[in-house]
């Protein structure tokens, strides 16, 4: 590993901000090595130097996860010109992570979302050939039933001419107004509007409860977040190493 900034270091760890270390080393509250840190830009080597807060060791935290139940009305980017994004959600000791949301919901759709700086493991998760379920709480204007569960179980073909890998859709409610929760197995722009749009039942309510193995933690609200705990990122990263529904 390459070596960084020791104000980075001690951000990334979650000790402050990038000035909050620099009044500590100006307090002389923190030591590279056993000796008193200067300058927040003096670069440290993870897993050779040892850095202190307080006599304490403070360890380099590479990647860091978080999970979010997304609001309606955020995109699921990291900037944008018009719209608020989710980054604009994170606390500032968060922000500086760099972090990316895993995969797009939605503007209009609320529910989980993953975001973290670990670019190989958003790619095994977002990778067509690896087919990570989701699952989503759908409300539809329009009568769902046992013909439309088929149809899904078949795998629909979209309006553009491509066929949708075969999905799992269970009616909770059927009437003028139904709600079903549906479990597809990729991600194509849009998909879960789209399947619904070829059966001729326009989406009005989309909220994403599933991904892989993590699922939306329901105490929090909408626009709120929390960092995932260690064994949700130990499920992630087995999926990693192994495989799922082909």
């Amino acid at each position: 590993m390459k070596a960084i900034r020791l104000d980075k270091w001690l951000a990334n760890a979650g000790m402050g901000t990038r000035t909050e270390v620099k009044k500590a080393i100006r307090a002389a509250r923190i030591e590279v090595n056993g000796q008193a840190a200067k300058d927040p830009g003096q670069h440290v080597l993870p897993g050779k130097d040892d850095v202190t807060w307080d006599g304490e060791s403070v360890l380099y935290q590479t990647y860091v996860y978080f999970l979010m139940y997304k609001p309606q009305g955020v995109l699921s980017a990291t900037e944008d010109v018009r719209d608020p994004v989710v980054t604009d959600l994170l606390e500032p000791e968060d922000a500086h992570f760099d972090v990316f949301p895993v995969g797009r919901l939605d503007k209009d759709a609320e529910g989980l979302l993953i975001l973290t700086n670990d670019g190989q493991l958003a790619h095994r998760l977002l990778s067509p050939k690896h087919h990570v379920p989701k699952r989503y709480l759908v409300h539809v204007d329009g009568r769902l039933g046992p013909d439309d569960a088929a149809t899904i179980a078949n795998g629909i073909t979209l309006e553009d001419g491509y066929q949708a890998l075969p999905g799992d859709l269970t009616i909770l409610e059927s009437g003028r107004t139904s709600v079903a929760e549906i479990v597809i197995y990729e991600g194509k722009f849009h998909q879960v509007k789209r399947m619904f749009g070829v059966l001729g039942k326009p989406v009005l309510f989309l909220k994403r409860l599933e991904m892989g193995p993590i699922t939306l933690d329901e105490s929090l609200q909408p626009g709120e977040y929390r960092a995932m705990s260690e064994d949700e990122i130990a499920s992630l990263k087995a999926l990693q190493q192994g495989g799922s529904k082909s």
